[in-house]
């Protein structure tokens, strides 16, 4: 499936493209150039890292050493270190849509039984988790912290290229800090990290998380169910269709992680079965939507907000307080 000239040109002109942006965040030209040319770096290394991704599911380049090395220095600047990329998100896959086990590389999931069960300081954490602003500020919550920080300070053997990517990403701030100013890190580094890892967690999160999304009992999964039924299609234009790099047809590549990403819209032109997912789209309303799904209802078999389950422990609480039926309450009710 895989061509190499192809995948080759798209990493290699993604790769020219990301550093003339970058240079022209900090070239000695008008602000409101180098304020575009920051925005357009955001953009381009969340196209760049999708072709990372790719790269590390072996959709593309599988056997070439160069691109295995390239890939590995980029994951530690864009802060996804290949040992914890490939670990948490390989089993992300062979997991998806679980109602047990599927937190690891994925965002968590509980029912709605499960929810109002738990203890305050676990909704917290729970909520928190999922909060829109722990998914804006992702370059800080879900790259620096829980890509790096959390698995080297677990695993440090195991993940040894986390601790080299926090001093690295560290190391470089304070150098640009220094020699070239406040404005020039946040042109360079702080709007560009901000706007890819910002887009980037909501899209992994919009992913799975979306009305008609369906999550399953261990004993009732299977992959194939996982991925078209719990793993979006985001409509997008075609602009921003070549900055995701076609991560849009996500239930297709849940079904084959090996096609590549400049494949995906052959794949679902060409067979019809896959014309009709389940879909969502990066319109406000429909973030709105799924920023405020927050646990399966096993009953009704839907993700439901705040609101439902605040309503369902109201009604629950109503009912507990009702006076049970027996035949010594009928009989004290009986007129004497």
């Amino acid at each position: 499936m895989d061509s190499t000239a192809r995948s080759w040109f798209y990493l290699l002109s993604t790769g020219f493209l990301l550093l003339a942006a970058l240079a022209g965040t900090f070239w000695n030209f008008h602000l409101a150039g180098r304020v575009i040319c920051s925005f357009l770096t955001g953009l381009l290394i969340l196209r760049f890292f999708v072709i990372y991704h790719d790269q590390q599911h072996q959709a593309i380049l599988p056997r070439s050493r160069l691109a295995e090395a390239l890939m590995r220095v980029f994951g530690i600047l864009a802060l996804t270190p290949s040992s914890v990329w490939r670990s948490s998100h390989n089993h992300h896959h062979n997991h998806n849509s679980k109602l047990r086990g599927s937190h690891i590389g994925s965002f968590p999931i509980m029912t709605r039984a499960n929810f109002l069960k738990s203890s305050k300081a676990k909704r917290f954490n729970y909520l928190f988790m999922r909060h829109p602003l722990t998914i804006l500020f992702g370059y800080v919550f879900v790259f620096f912290h829980g890509m790096c920080v959390y698995p080297f300070y677990n695993k440090p053997r195991e993940h040894y290229d986390c601790l080299i990517a926090i001093v690295l990403h560290l190391l470089i701030v304070v150098t640009v800090a220094h020699f070239l100013g406040w404005l020039a890190l946040l042109l360079t580094l702080g709007i560009p990290f901000f706007i890819a890892d910002a887009l980037g967690t909501y899209l992994f999160y919009a992913q799975h998380n979306f009305p008609g999304v369906s999550f399953n009992d261990n004993a009732g999964w299977t992959y194939e169910k996982a991925a078209l039924e719990s793993s979006s299609y985001l409509k997008t234009g075609p602009i921003w269709a070549w900055f995701t790099g076609n991560i849009g047809y996500h239930h297709i590549h849940h079904l084959n992680a090996r096609i590549p990403f400049y494949r995906l819209p052959e794949v679902i032109n060409a067979i019809p079965e896959l014309n009709n997912p389940r879909t969502t789209s990066l319109h406000p309303m429909e973030i709105l939507r799924c920023l405020r799904l927050k646990a399966w209802d096993v009953d009704a078999q839907r993700m439901v907000g705040l609101r439902d389950i605040k309503s369902a422990r109201e009604k629950e609480g109503t009912e507990a307080e009702q006076p049970s039926i027996t035949p010594n309450n009928i009989a004290k009710a009986e007129p004497r």
